[in-house]
């Protein structure tokens, strides 16, 4: 059966001159900002305006461009050859929320492949109205406007996916290598937060985002392991889930801890992880008194990884 495996995250500008209407593509979005057109979308350019100035210089660090595309590239290329090697006729497509290609391209793209299945898999492997849900719905639309017919199974989330936790524990146990000894250490198991709002209306992202971490902690296979969940990236006057990710850092510095920062959200390298982590938060830790600073990668194309990848695109719907 000729397969078409659709693969969504959030996108990210691939130059400066991208940066502002990236951050306005990203605030127009109902699920981000629920309000009325009208409202939401003059708002959306406002903030991306105001935005954009500490949003370059986040870019700047990481070259002029985000490296989210390519990452996901990467990923889609690993998947289809999996598939292959698998003997499936299948060929993978990238779709961003925020940037390109967009859903309209991709959907194009899958029209021209002419699949007689269409797997739809977020790059989200925890759930939220934020971004599964807005892709999906995204989605939607631009696959009706293209005229596509094949049957499509949406896979709605993987929090505990066998090869998604193998892949979390194996970078896990990778920082561990890294670890000196004479010092304590807590393990932080770190997730893009939301408003509590977003929880408070129904969104099970929180809950899956537990699943994810009490999962990799039981692979990991250690009981005497300090841990802690906690949520990064927090902008605006909401109050967010938490607790947050820089305030378990000032924690672990009061405590003279070291740490191991691992991304359980992120499943690919961008500034969340590149600039955030690994350049403000590892800053943060040295002014706390952390006594050492270590961050476990994200999956990205670790073979356990695109093996769930696989076996969520052929078992459809979840």
């Amino acid at each position: 059966m000729r397969l078409a495996v659709v693969l969504f995250n959030l996108g990210g500008p691939d130059s400066m001159e991208a940066v502002e209407p990236f951050l306005r593509n990203l605030f127009s979005d109902p699920a981000i900002l629920p309000l009325p057109w009208f409202l939401r979308l003059p708002l959306a350019r406002l903030i991306a305006r105001r935005r954009a100035p500490i949003a370059r210089e986040i870019y700047e660090k990481l070259g002029g461009r985000s490296p989210i595309l390519e990452e996901t590239q990467a990923q889609a290329g690993a998947l289809e050859q999996m598939l292959k090697m698998r003997g499936h006729d299948a060929r993978c497509f990238v779709a961003m929320r925020c940037w390109g290609p967009s859903s309209d391209a991709a959907a194009g793209a899958v029209r021209t492949f002419a699949p007689e299945r269409i797997a739809l898999l977020p790059l989200y492997p925890q759930y939220s109205t934020t971004t599964t849900a807005s892709s999906l719905k995204d989605w939607s639309r631009a696959a009706a406007a293209a005229g596509i017919v094949a049957p499509q199974a949406a896979i709605r989330s993987y929090p505990t996916a066998a090869g998604f936790i193998e892949a979390l524990a194996e970078g896990v146990r990778e920082a561990w290598g890294r670890m000196r000894p004479g010092i304590r250490y807590r393990l932080l198991l770190s997730a893009h937060g939301l408003p509590q709002r977003v929880i408070a209306a129904g969104d099970p992202y929180r809950h899956e985002v537990e699943q994810t971490a009490a999962s990799l902690v039981a692979a990991l296979g250690m009981p005497e392991l300090d841990c802690a969940v906690c949520y990064q990236s927090r902008v605006g006057p909401l109050k967010w889930i938490g607790p947050a990710t820089d305030a378990e850092i000032v924690r672990a510095g009061s405590q003279a801890m070291g740490l191991i920062v691992a991304p359980i959200a992120f499943v690919s390298e961008h500034s969340e992880t590149l600039v955030e982590l690994d350049i403000e938060y590892a800053r943060l830790a040295e002014k706390s008194g952390v006594p050492h600073y270590l961050r476990a990668p994200t999956v990205g194309t670790r073979p356990p990884f695109i093996q769930a990848l696989a076996e969520l695109a052929l078992k459809g719907d979840r």
